[in-house]
């Protein structure tokens, strides 16, 4: 290996820094990543953490030059992007070779030559014990790093995934994806110029000629106040699940964070990491058992998420103008709702529900401290092989923060915390589970009915109070899990038993039935024209691997979550001109069960909130700040319809069709309110919440109105009742 000029190198970096720092300069396709320092008071607010253009607009920025704002502690790190050392005209392919081979070393070759292009600062620091000993360093000698710099690794390739990064990868730099199971808490960790390892062995002796002439023992006692300390942040990732191969568990890596770049990540966040992979050595007693083995890890250059939280969600010039498009559309509801999963047949309204689930309702907050939750939660049961496994995993792609988990596969501890002991500080921990892991985001829970009872308890508390309770190893403490559950589950026989009761079919207890807003239920049923078109659509999409045609382009989960992100950021409320008949309808509803020898569902005033729940999601979707009464009127069309197949069964033993039941629906309705005159509007909000449709209505209004039973408005299509 030929010898490697390093000073060569530096006056290569200062160009490349000269041209990336250039107001005028050609280097126009510069990205660096700028994170201000806090800034003195009184001036105005320091700039947000983002990626800043280096072009012509810089000025408008920065009222100093760039390097100006290094100097005066404005910007304490700067990230440098290998592209950009690509596309530079100084730069040969042999120096970003080294770069990317030895990034280390490079990280501080660059650093020095930032420091040697630094004006002197313009600026007056409130820190002047710092000051004095920077001085005191620069005059002796020391190093007086004070920035951060990082590298960044080239996006144009695939990122690899942890079992690809070998030993040929030790010391350069790696672009690698995965998500996150474990996060340190930050701690400071000393910066000591020689010192790269996590621990040193500090000197007791002063080693000066002084001291070593006089034979003096003097004794050095570390001066913390004269140190200087970083963020420290250390994480786990591990292997996404689409990348283990077949018959393998996935594999974990080591990542350290440090400075700016903690705090970034969180448990359950999938995320791309660019950094250095180095290897470490083990200390204590773990180096006495390991002998001669090191352990590797990856020094965090980088972190890029995959799914950002809808709260950090910045929208773009070109989606705020999609959704601004979008939000006019008038079939909008219909359209968001059949982008999610389009390549399965039909369950237009269970997607429907899925939507409302993703958008969800404002969490209320009282006067006297009490939380009534926002999260919508839903409980798909139904027959085998009506895709509801495949619309949960759906469902967790489209949502930023999604965790997917089986009944058998998941135990109490598992779904809400577990206490262990941390391998770095050897103390009891708690660890959150799969809900809390979802906080602010879905948990998808498959197999729900083949859960242990004394596991499914755990799940109670998180779904009303939105919290984990725990009193274990001297821990006593309550976690966060503000999140929306999304269940499916089979019947109690594998399939659904008509001959029995639907309490004796669902077989869950009637404290968690509850709690969910909607349990949707999916029978399947033989069908002729049904069976045909499903049938034709499964054909088409294992042929040509895409959804057929909708009648429109179906919205990337991008999109999808730009608009959600978007709706969720109003809080409808409802007005009070709605407020008796939200009362009234739930009221009708209670009435309905208690006439019912077999009621279908298990109301309480629970299923109020869950209409003003689904009412507000409804709102939020139309970006209205008001809850209007055909939100109401939906939420409560999607209660029936959840039902609807059974109600079809119930129908069918009657001995009722489809048209004479709309008839007997209009002719009840007309004797409540006491009135010949029926608008086409209640008649066609009545006959849909008992899941009829407008064209069945038509042919109701059709068939009677021949046999003299009402006369139709050939305009309005209102009724009016010729037999009283």
């Amino acid at each position: 290996m030929k010898d490697v000029d390093f000073k060569t190198d530096k006056v290569l970096a200062k160009e490349f820094l000269s041209n990336f720092a250039d107001i005028h300069g050609e280097a126009k396709y510069m990205n660096i990543l700028v994170t201000p320092a806090p800034a003195p008071t009184p001036t105005p607010t320091p700039l947000s953490f983002s990626l800043w253009k280096i072009d012509g607009t810089l000025s408008s920025h920065f009222p100093f030059s760039f390097q100006q704002e290094i100097a005066n502690r404005r910007i304490k790190a700067i990230q440098i992007d290998v592209e950009d050392l690509f596309n530079c005209k100084d730069v040969d392919e042999e120096f970003l070779r080294r770069v990317t081979e030895n990034t280390r070393r490079y990280v501080s070759i660059f650093a020095d030559a930032v420091d040697e292009l630094l004006p002197e600062p313009t600026e007056v620091f409130a820190d002047d014990d710092h000051d004095i000993l920077m001085t005191q360093r620069s005059q002796e000698g020391t190093e007086n790093a004070d920035g951060e710099v990082y590298i960044k690794a080239s996006s144009k390739e695939r990122p690899f995934t942890i079992r690809e990064v070998k030993a040929s990868y030790i010391g350069q730099l790696v672009r690698i994806s995965g998500i996150v199971t474990r996060c340190s808490d930050v701690k400071p960790l000393m910066q000591v110029a020689e010192v790269t390892a996590r621990i040193f062995m500090p000197l007791f002796e002063c080693p000066s000629g002084r001291c070593s002439t006089n034979r003096a023992k003097g004794n050095l006692i570390l001066q913390l106040r004269a140190s200087k300390f970083m963020k420290f942040q250390e994480a786990k990732i591990q292997e996404l699940a689409e990348h283990v191969p077949k018959g393998h568990i996935p594999r974990t890596m080591t990542v350290h964070l440090r400075g700016e770049l903690t705090r970034k990540v969180a448990p359950g966040d999938v995320v791309e990491l660019s950094g250095i992979f180095l290897p470490i050595p083990y200390t204590g007693f773990r180096a006495m058992r390991a002998g001669l083995v090191a352990d590797t890890y990856l020094e965090a250059m980088s972190v890029t998420h995959f799914k950002k939280k809808y709260e950090e969600y910045e929208l773009r010039g070109d989606e705020e103008e999609q959704i601004a498009r979008l939000a006019e559309d008038g079939d909008i509801y219909n359209k968001l709702a059949r982008s999610l999963a389009p390549e399965i047949f039909g369950h237009e309204d269970v997607k429907k529900a899925l939507l409302l689930l993703l958008v969800g309702a404002p969490h209320r907050k009282l006067k006297d401290g009490m939380k009534i939750r926002g999260d919508i939660h839903i409980c798909l049961m139904g027959d085998p092989g009506v895709a509801k496994s495949q619309l949960l995993k759906h469902i967790i792609n489209v949502a930023p923060r999604g965790v997917y988990t089986t009944g058998r596969g998941s135990s109490g501890v598992g779904l809400t915390a577990a206490v262990q002991k941390d391998p770095v500080t050897n103390e009891m921990v708690l660890e959150g589970g799969a809900l809390v892991l979802a906080d602010m985001g879905i948990c998808a829970i498959d197999e729900f009915d083949k859960m242990e009872e004394s596991d499914r308890t755990a799940i109670h508390e998180v779904m009303e109070q939105q919290t984990v309770s725990i009193a274990k190893a001297g821990i006593t403490t309550s976690l966060n899990a503000r999140t929306a559950v999304l269940a499916a589950a089979n019947p109690a026989w594998g399939r659904y038993d008509l001959r029995r009761t639907p309490a004796e079919n669902i077989n869950l207890p009637p404290a968690l039935l509850s709690r969910f807003d909607l349990l949707w239920l999916i029978l399947d049923r033989a069908d002729m024209d049904s069976d045909l078109e499903m049938a034709r659509h499964v054909v088409y999409v294992h042929q040509n691997k895409e959804s057929p045609a909708l009648g429109f382009t179906p919205l990337e989960p991008s999109i999808l979550r730009a608009y959600i992100s978007a709706a969720r950021k109003l809080s409808p409320c409802v007005p009070r001109e709605l407020e008796e008949y939200i009362a009234t309808a739930y009221s009708s509803i209670r009435q309905d069960e208690a006439k019912s020898n077999a009621p279908h569902s298990y109301t309480t005033v629970r299923t109020l909130l869950s209409i003003l729940r689904i009412s507000a999601a409804l709102a939020r979707l139309r970006f209205s700040e008001t809850v209007a009464q055909s939100d109401v009127d939906e939420a409560l069309r999607l209660m029936q319809m959840s039902k609807f197949s059974l109600y079809s069964d119930d129908r069918q033993k009657s001995g009722l069709d489809a048209i004479s039941d709309i008839y007997s629906i209009l002719r009840d309705e007309a004797s409540r309110i006491n009135s010949l005159d029926v608008s086409y509007a209640h008649a066609l909000n009545w006959i849909s919440r008992k899941g009829y449709s407008e064209a069945q209505l038509k042919e109701c209004l059709e068939e009677y109105a021949a046999l003299n039973v009402w006369q139709i408005h050939p305009n309005t299509f209102d009724i009016r009742f010729i037999d009283a």
